[in-house]
């Protein structure tokens, strides 16, 4: 495979204009395999088709075929929101067909974009819900209405594009300028003094900003992002900070209200700040990640415990068969994390996007890629019922993973995500390459001073916790440079060593969570390995989480590990809440699993109690403890209905 060595913008979700580190694209990195190699050829072969296929069957697609046709509004389908499934289905899009070249998607791309080009206005209005004789009016519900919302999905499916295919003449980044050019007449400083009720168009623009070179779409950013905390939208039922309007943005201490929401617009103004060069700023998001992840975010890396308003609980506010934990909140808190990664370089950024990954975004589609979870809980007290496969689900609540839902953000959300992951695993700056995450790849680029890096990582990662990265290339006349690899925050113990091409020795030694460096004049040949320790581990909860005080988790590497119904025959109980974890049980791995001891919990078998809380508790069980097996959370309800838990009492 030929790959492009350069240091030119990348193709990549992010590019800021500044920051400690310079994040590497599709044209410099390529996962070639493995856990995140798999998943991305389902998303390519069945997830992007399946949308696809939906978005027309469900007419949301057609909505703007309707808008050219004078069909609207009565025909149209969909709720308001509905337009931005299609923009973010044309940035899933674009990122496949940069990491892949598919001619059958290229032809779908041009399709879906020449059908939303036809329905833009002459001024660059672009919304199929609003604007129209028997519509509302433009602009008109600020709270609830996404039209900002909606437009800033369509910038970043243009980023997507002019950064893919800069040549592509599709007009999509025109369709982009237009519109932005329309919101900065209406929104900027002379226009409306408002802001979207969901937050999006912040990092739309800035992203957009960065493509077109156009300052009037970072200063528009900025504004909304200095909007926020003003009170400018109408007060609802669960306040104000539901939309991220109670506290300016600098001001706030933590992430709060709707999670998506709040990750977003954390998101765009961190792109502001660092643009803007607003240290102020960049240090008030910094510390509402550092209290948000250490106070409001769940074992699996799921931000929000209200499911009325799917928002972020307060501090400890973690109740695990009450996490809704959506998938979008977590495909937003990897958009947040990497941008403040790649500002200050903090290798915590980077240990909670892997968390994130493989225990939220890899835990919503199911293994053929055409079926999702909305929700993800952490304890799931009654079996599913399986989802009809041609219906449409009002809204999930982790029951079992469905095809579609009438707000079915999540899926293309996933889906962009996955084709643009490659651009998420190695960055660099003056001195070297920094790998954050694993996965085999094979990563091609250029220092600024024109060094060549040269590498290929392989690793079965997390199945074992090896990583080899092997040089394919001499460093230019013997000029070093810096490897610089991430030790998860879980990782104590992991050793390290360098072995050069000739098969000598050249470094070995134990390295502390964090980040290890190997600085040398690399060979071809060459090879770096890093151990990750990858022993089942018990994680005890913040005594102060009420919900799951008593209780214990299991992990391994970065994936947490559940509990099903389906593999508690042996005890006699259909119910994962009926068991506990045997007093001084530790977790193991055999035959590729996770094993437990578990017992019957007190009290759990009784069915006929006319009353939950007897006079002097529960009277102990005397049972043998039985030893099951634990599944990633990432697999649970793969194999039929189930109840499942993750946080499992401790029995004393």
């Amino acid at each position: 495979m030929t790959m492009q060595i350069t240091t030119s913008a990348p193709q990549a979700p992010v590019a800021p204009a500044r920051g400690r580190l310079r994040p590497l694209g599709q044209q410099e990195v390529r996962i070639t395999g493995g856990f995140w190699g798999e998943r991305q050829a389902v998303n390519a072969g069945g997830t992007l088709a399946h949308i696809g296929s939906r978005l027309e069957s469900e007419g949301w697609l057609p909505n703007f075929d309707l808008a050219v046709s004078g069909g609207l509004p009565g025909a149209r389908r969909g709720r308001e929101f509905s337009d931005s499934e299609v923009y973010k289905y044309l940035e899933g899009l674009a990122w496949e067909i940069g990491r892949s070249g598919d001619p059958a998607l290229e032809e779908r791309f041009r399709a879906v974009v020449a059908r939303v080009a036809a329905a833009q206005e002459a001024d660059g209005y672009l919304n199929t819900r609003f604007g129209r004789p028997g519509q509302g009016e433009r602009w008109s519900d600020l709270e609830w209405g996404h039209e900002l919302y909606c437009l800033g999905h369509l910038f970043q499916a243009a980023v997507a594009r002019a950064r893919t295919r800069p040549d592509a003449g599709d007009e999509l980044l025109a369709v982009a300028r237009r519109a932005a050019d329309l919101v900065c007449a209406e929104f900027g400083p002379d226009g409306r003094d408002a802001i979207c009720g969901h937050a999006e168009i912040e990092v739309g623009l800035a992203e957009l900003a960065r493509v077109t070179a156009e300052p009037r779409y970072l200063e528009q950013a900025r504004l909304f992002v200095e909007r926020h905390g003003r009170g400018t939208l109408r007060d609802i039922e669960w306040g104000r900070k539901y939309f991220q309007d109670d506290v300016p943005v600098r001001d706030a201490t933590a992430l709060r209200g709707h999670a998506v929401r709040a990750n977003y617009l954390a998101s765009g103004a961190a792109d502001v700040a660092v643009d803007t060069g607003d240290d102020e700023l960049l240090a008030a998001l910094r510390g509402q990640w550092d209290r948000t992840v250490a106070r409001r975010t769940y074992i699996t890396g799921g931000q929000g415990s209200h499911h009325q308003d799917e928002a972020f609980g307060e501090d400890w506010e973690l109740p695990a068969d009450r996490a809704y934990s959506e998938t979008c909140a977590g495909v937003g808190s990897i958009m947040f994390s990497w941008r403040l990664l790649l500002a200050g370089g903090d290798p915590r950024h980077a240990d909670l996007i892997e968390r994130t990954l493989y225990n939220v975004v890899a835990t919503s589609p199911a293994p053929d890629g055409r079926s999702f979870f909305y929700a993800n809980t952490l304890h799931q007290r009654v079996p599913g019922i399986p989802a009809d496969p041609h219906a449409t689900s009002p809204r999930a609540s982790s029951s079992l993973r469905a095809p579609w839902f009438e707000v079915s953000c999540c899926p293309p959300n996933v889906a962009r995500t996955l084709a643009s992951l490659d651009a998420y695993i190695a960055t660099a700056d003056d001195e070297g390459v920094q790998l954050h995450q694993y996965a085999p790849a094979t990563v091609r680029t250029a220092l600024a001073d024109g060094r060549l890096v040269a590498f290929d990582v392989e690793t079965d990662y997390p199945a074992s916790g090896r990583i080899r990265v092997i040089s394919r290339a001499d460093a230019a006349s013997d000029a070093p440079w810096t490897l610089t690899l991430r030790v998860p925050a879980w990782a104590a113990g992991t050793r390290l060593r360098v072995v050069a091409a000739d098969g000598a020795t050249a470094d070995e030694r134990e390295v502390d969570p964090g980040l290890a460096e190997v600085r040398r004049a690399f060979r071809s040949g060459d090879v770096v390995e890093l151990d990750l320790p990858m022993t089942p581990r018990i994680a005890v909860p913040d005594p102060r989480i009420d919900a799951v005080r008593g209780c214990l988790a299991i992990e391994r590497g970065p994936e947490v590990f559940a509990l099903e119904s389906i593999d508690l025959g042996r005890l006699g109980r259909e119910d994962a809440a009926g068991v506990a974890l045997a007093p001084g049980a530790t977790p193991r791995e055999r035959d590729g699993r996770v094993w437990i001891d578990v017992v019957p919990l007190a009290g759990a078998a009784s069915t006929d109690r006319a009353w939950p809380y007897p006079e002097g508790g529960h009277a102990p069980e005397s049972a043998p403890s039985v030893e099951v097996p634990l599944v990633p959370y990432h697999e649970w309800a793969e194999r039929g209905p189930s109840t499942m838990r993750v946080w499992i009492p401790a029995a004393t």
